[in-house]
């Protein structure tokens, strides 16, 4: 009975130390698994995808600079705005947007530019001029945050055509006779993996910025039509001998 313990006993150390080998077996051949060897796993859909991650970043930096709310709408020159308004300085105000470039500076000139061509304040030709140069920037500034939306919708669908190149590349190595030889398969298949989870990597990210920044410019743009319907209003009730409608 002692014979037969002392038999389970070693039995049971035996497979422990064969589990506990596999087991460091298993994580050394997974840390050999670098990032290079899954980009060159990936295949040739891996560089038109690595390029898709670069300009990813670049964007997402580059509107994060570009779309920040005070940038945008320049709160810093209220007071001056409003005070060249009650005094109804056209040209003040024109060299003012002139010499700061922005969203609203911008928008507001185009208004100022009508009063000064027509030397008679029209409320209705100055919003129209206002709509006009508002839509205006809105396409300009929507190209950058649209790259994002193609980039969230072309990443996946590179990544599936490259899943559907290693999955031929597959099906012709088991046409050849390679079903016996796992190893034949293991770069079509990991083709065909690793490309379609690059693609989500690099798409979902994008999605995400994308609704952020269009969103957050929406609300920007409704800030800035506020704004400029202010600083008309401050125009057009100030105290003045030049006539308007």
């Amino acid at each position: 009975m002692i014979k037969l313990e002392k038999k389970l006993f070693i039995y049971i150390l035996l497979s422990f130390s064969n589990l506990v080998f596999a087991q460091d077996l298993n994580s050394t051949i997974e840390q050999t698994i670098s990032l290079g060897d899954l980009i060159m796993q990936g295949g040739w859909a891996m560089y038109p995808l690595g390029i898709f991650s670069l300009a990813l970043f670049y964007f997402i930096i580059r509107n994060v600079l570009i779309f920040r709310e005070n940038n945008l709408l320049r709160p810093d020159l209220k007071d001056e705005i409003e005070s060249l308004m009650r005094n109804r300085d056209i040209s003040g105000i024109r060299n003012l947007c002139a010499n700061n470039d922005s969203l609203i500076t911008t928008v507001l000139d185009a208004g100022m530019e009508r009063v000064s061509e027509e030397h008679l304040f029209d409320s209705q030709y100055v919003m129209e001029a206002v709509e006009e140069m508002g839509n205006e920037q809105l396409v300009t500034f929507m190209k950058s945050i649209n790259y994002l939306s193609i980039i969230g919708g072309t990443a996946p669908m590179l990544g599936l055509l490259g899943t559907v190149s290693g999955m031929i590349k597959s099906f012709s190595i088991i046409s050849q006779g390679g079903m016996g030889d796992p190893s034949k398969l293991a770069g079509s298949i990991g083709e065909a993996l690793v490309t379609t989870a690059t693609g989500l990597v690099i798409a979902i990210p994008a999605m995400i910025a994308y609704f952020i920044f269009k969103n957050n410019f929406i609300k920007t743009m409704s800030s800035m039509g506020r704004l400029i319907g202010h600083y008309i209003n401050i125009y057009r009730f100030s105290n003045s001998n030049i006539g308007e409608k």
